[in-house]
Order: structure tokens, then C-alpha cells, then sequence
């Protein structure tokens, strides 16, 4: 079936209906002083107001910056935005740099600031939210940091696509339904890309001062695992025990909202005893299993237009229009987090989950799911790893061959001449083949070659980065945008601090009943 699909492409239609897809990042980074240690100064006011910029806002903490680019057609066109916006931070930062992994500084949690979004109602709502994964999950775990692929394919491929596949469903409908196969495939291919990209096999001690029976002591100051891949995508990272058995279904997008929903609505008591309101002061928005949507973390997620409802709401109303890859640790090598040869693969992967056969995931099927990809985050480049799929054993390294090269035939559409995205499936090949060749091995390997702590490592790379920023020329047109932007973000988020039409209280009740 994916063969039919490529050939209607290539030959029946045009592969320019798939190339030149809408794509964006979403990319985070911790503050911290010159010596490594995580800033507890505010959001640098030069960068406008988090709560309303557009590219340049907070995650979690005060100190845990997000970048943000606009969706752009080209993979140039999206770095060269995140570029600058990096140019821009780097600028306005007083004697701080932006860590440049996943895993954080040196951290004490409690003196992990929560991100402050001023006194407007709905930047406490995103405080109370963010206390709220506090008190649940750890702050510790809130400072770390990851990037995110937002990728969308060019609207003129869904009416030629529906009418090939003969559907009579409306367009919205047909593409909302091909885009959650998508998301399942993705589900099922989401370990690859964590054996391809992970960038976390070891931390600082101070994330862990217990270490775990997977871990070993590389030096004084650091844990690792040998043959991990990612341990933010491990138990020692996102994964969580609260989360894992959420279970919600991606067979279809009625199905996904209403395990959504559920989780929306339903108190967990083991949340209702942390407490809604304590004394006066909110610890969280409410005690049900996910405060907000954007509580469930996963791999990948179906995601709506943008707009000012709340998400499921907007997905049951307008249907799926593009998605969100979860799964990436930060590139340490790349300056800004991540690199055109990744983007290319992950274009590639994700139309090859588009086109590929996507039957529905049946619970035993999600359960292997989950532990494949926290197998292969912890022990991913041990060698003869094996995993279930579907009920049998298969060694890891023969599906990842048989997905890279369903993925090559797609990057084979994608390229346009200068067989770019062949060569970015090339690389992927050469590091299946050998391990020593992927992030969190070659991470290892200069950790182990030069001797340095996993802090002085990324803490080096950190000043290496801003040095590289500092000396790039800053176009005087986008300094001015960017200047503009922070400038009109800080007015929108004082008018929106000047209205007291309502309490907080009242804000919150109508922000959940109307969605």
C-alpha cells in the first residue's frame, strides 16, 4: 500500500504535493549564570512580556526559556528564525548562557523558580498549572528541556488526496481521520527516532543524588547509563507512573478526545490529597488526572489551528491540522538544538507514517508500545536488543533497517535534486548499523576522551554557543521586528493586567466551562 501511495505521487500526481510542507520548532533552554548554576533572575524584560510574545516565551520555570518559530515552508527558513531568535536572547542576556542539553545544570529544586507570568488572570492560570506539575511530578524534572517538530503538509495535497482515495467524507473529516493514522504509526515508530536522536545518556549528579540501579558513576559528578539513548524520554525523565496509565486511544479523533476528556474531568485521589487550594493559595488548577491538555505527555500529539478555545475543544470543532513530534532531546552539537539532517528525517518519517498502512492500536499493542520506547531510552544501544512487536520477538536493529527503508523511499519524493533527504536517511542507516555513531554515543565518547564531567562538558559547549551568537551580524530589519515584537508583547500583557472585569476565581470557572 505505502508503494501505491509513493507511485501515485511520483508519477500520477506530482510529489510537489507533498514537498514544501509547513514546519516548526519548539525549542527550550535553561538559563544559568557563567558558572553553570541555574539563573534565578527574571525573564530578561529586553525580551518582552512570556506571557504574550509569540516566539519567545517560558516553560515551566522562570529560568526554562522556549523558543518558538513561526511555520515556515523550508527547513532554512525555520533554523535561520530560530537563529535569530537565539541572536536576539543571546543579546539581551546579562552574564547568563542557555544550557545546551536536555538534561539541566546544576539543579536544587527548591530553588527551581516557577515561571511568573504577572498578575493578568490568565498568566496565573499558567502559574497555578505549572505549581501544579510541581507538586506532582517534582520540580526537578521540570527543568529539563527538550525541542519539539511541528509539521503540517501543504493544504493542496488533502483535496487531490481524498479524491485518489476515492472518500466522499468531507475534506476536514478525511484529513483529521489520515492524520490520526499518522499519529499512530508515529506512535509505533516513536522508538526509532529515540535510538536515532536521544541525547541523554548521563547527567549531573544534583538531578539524582540517589542514582538508580541503571546508573553508573562516569566520574564524581556524573551518572550514566552505558547503553542508554535518552534518559529524559526514561522513568528518570517524562515517564511517569501517573501518566503511563493514561491510555488514551488515537483509533480515531472522537476516540482520542474522549479519553482526553476524561482525564479532563476525572479526580485522581492521589492529586486530590495534594489539594486544590491550601490555606489561601492555589497548588494546582484542579485534582483531576490532567490539569490542562497540555499535561499529557506523549510522543506525538494531534494538534488544531491555532486559535482561543482550548485545544479539545478546538480539535472536536475544526479537526486536525498539523502534528506535534514530542520525543527529541537537544542536539548538543547543533548551535541552535537541532540541525537540517534531523528535520529532513523527521519530514521523511512522518510522511512515510501518513502513507503506510495504519490499522488501529489494540491495548496490547500500546502496552508494547510503551515498553519499547522506554526500553530502547534506556538501553537502546545494547547490542542484540530485542522487542516485541505484535506478539513477537524481533531484534531491534532488523525493524529499524526495515523502517529506514520505508523512510528512504519517501525521502526519494522528497528531494528535489540535490538528494538531501536521501543522504539525511543515509546517516540514520550508518547509525543503525553502528551504534557508536549516534548522538548518545558519540556524547559518551567525548565525555570519556576528554575527561570532563557531564557539567563542564555542556557548561563549555554553553560558552562556545554564546561566543558563536555574540559574532554572527544581527540583519538590522529582523533586530527591528524582534524589537517590536517584545515591545507590543509587554503592552498587550499590561492591558491585559489592567482588566479587572474579573477575579481570578471567576476567570478560572469560565476558562473550564466554556473550553
Amino acid at each position: 500500500m505505502l508503494q501505491t501511495r509513493l507511485n501515485w505521487l511520483s508519477q500520477g500526481a506530482s510529489a510537489d504535493l507533498v514537498r514544501r510542507g509547513l514546519r516548526g520548532i519548539e525549542k527550550e533552554s535553561l538559563r544559568v549564570t557563567m558558572d553553570g548554576e541555574l539563573a534565578q533572575s527574571p525573564h530578561p524584560p529586553q525580551l518582552g512580556a512570556a506571557l504574550t510574545h509569540p516566539y519567545l516565551t517560558t516553560d515551566y520555570s522562570e529560568a526554562l526559556l522556549e523558543f518558538v518559530t513561526q511555520p515556515f515552508s523550508s527547513n532554512r527558513e525555520t533554523l535561520q528564525f530560530l537563529s535569530d531568535l537565539h541572536g536576539a536572547v543571546h543579546r539581551a542576556l546579562d552574564d547568563e548562557l542557555l544550557w545546551p542539553a536536555s538534561m539541566p545544570c546544576i539543579v536544587d529544586p527548591d530553588k527551581i523558580p516557577i515561571a511568573d507570568y504577572g498578575p493578568a488572570n490568565s498568566g496565573l492560570l499558567r502559574a497555578v498549572y505549572r505549581r501544579g506539575l510541581g507538586f506532582r511530578y517534582g520540580r526537578a524534572m521540570q527543568a529539563i528541556a527538550g525541542a519539539h517538530f511541528n509539521y503540517s503538509l501543504p493544504a493542496v495535497f488533502w483535496p487531490a488526496y481524498r479524491d485518489w482515495r476515492e472518500s466522499t467524507e468531507p475534506l476536514q473529516q478525511f484529513k483529521s481521520a489520515e492524520l490520526m493514522g499518522l499519529v499512530r504509526n508515529y506512535r509505533r515508530c516513536a522508538w526509532l527516532v529515540i535510538y536515532l536522536f536521544g541525547e541523554s545518556p548521563a547527567f549531573c549528579k544534583s538531578f539524582r543524588p540517589e542514582g538508580h540501579a541503571l546508573l553508573s558513576e562516569l566520574d564524581a559528578a556524573t551518572w550514566y547509563a552505558p547503553f542508554a539513548t535518552s534518559l529524559r524520554m526514561s522513568d528518570m525523565g517524562y515517564r511517569n507512573k501517573y501518566q503511563a496509565r493514561l491510555g488514551i486511544s488515537a483509533n480515531s479523533l472522537p476516540e482520542y478526545l474522549a479519553g482526553l476528556r476524561s482525564a479532563l474531568t476525572t479526580i485522581d485521589p492521589h492529586y486530590e490529597r495534594i489539594g486544590v487550594a491550601v490555606d489561601g493559595e492555589y497548588r494546582q488548577l484542579n485534582a483531576n488526572v490532567l490539569q490542562l491538555e497540555n499535561e499529557y505527555y506523549s510522543s506525538v500529539r494531534p494538534k488544531p489551528a491555532p486559535g482561543t478555545v482550548r485545544p479539545a475543544t478546538a480539535l472536536e470543532r475544526n479537526g486536525v491540522e498539523y502534528v506535534e513530534i514530542r520525543s527529541l532531546d537537544l542536539n548538543i552539537r547543533e548551535p541552535v538544538g537541532i540541525g537540517q539532517a534531523q528535520m529532513r528525517f523527521l519530514e521523511a518519517l512522518l510522511l512515510f507514517c501518513l502513507l503506510a498502512d495504519s490499522p488501529p492500536i489494540a491495548q496490547s499493542e500500546q502496552r508494547e508500545i510503551d515498553a519499547r520506547e522506554l526500553a530502547i531510552a534506556r538501553l537502546g544501544r545494547m547490542p542484540g536488543l530485542t522487542t516485541t512487536r505484535l506478539g513477537r520477538e524481533t531484534r531491534v536493529a532488523d525493524w529499524a533497517f526495515e523502517l529506514v527503508d520505508g523512510i528512504a523511499g519517501v525521502a526519494a519524493l522528497l528531494d528535489d535534486g540535490d538528494q538531501a533527504y536521501a543522504a539525511a536517511v543515509q546517516l540514520c542507516r550508518d547509525a543503525v548499523r553502528d551504534p557508536d555513531l549516534t548522538p548518545s554515543a558519540r556524547l559518551l565518547a567525548d565525555l570519556k576522551a576528554t575527561g570532563a564531567s557531564f557539567f563542564e562538558y555542556a557548561l563549555e559547549s554553553a560558552r562556545s554557543k554564546r561566543d558563536y551568537f555574540l559574532a554572527l551580524p544581527f540583519d538590522g530589519e529582523k533586530e527591528r521586528f524582534l524589537a517590536d515584537t517584545a515591545s507590543h508583547s509587554a503592552a498587550e500583557a499590561r492591558a491585559l493586567e489592567h482588566d479587572t472585569a474579573e477575579t481570578f476565581d471567576e476567570y478560572q470557572r469560565r476558562y473550564f466551562e466554556l473550553g
